[in-house]
């Protein structure tokens, strides 16, 4: 558990705004999948959309994360 707290330590460190606002988004989209209250006539559009969104943003920041995370087992 240190150790993933260590590379998540390591990651914020390692990241600028871009990334930090990635990180952001992909949160925001998990949770309007996660909290969806909207009209059911709306609420295929919207899930669908917000899954788009989570999936784009969420390859490349873990990417980056499995990156590092395999960098500090090298080290090591």
């Amino acid at each position: 558990m240190k150790k993933l707290f260590a590379v998540a330590d390591e990651y914020v460190r390692e990241s600028d705004w871009k990334v930090l606002s990635l990180l952001k988004i992909c949160l925001l989209s998990l949770g309007m999948l996660f909290g969806m209250q909207i009209a059911p006539k709306h609420k295929k559009p919207v899930f669908w959309s917000c899954a788009a969104l989570f999936a784009v943003t969420y390859v490349p920041l873990m990417a980056k994360f499995f990156r590092l995370l395999t960098a500090k087992d090298k080290a090591e």
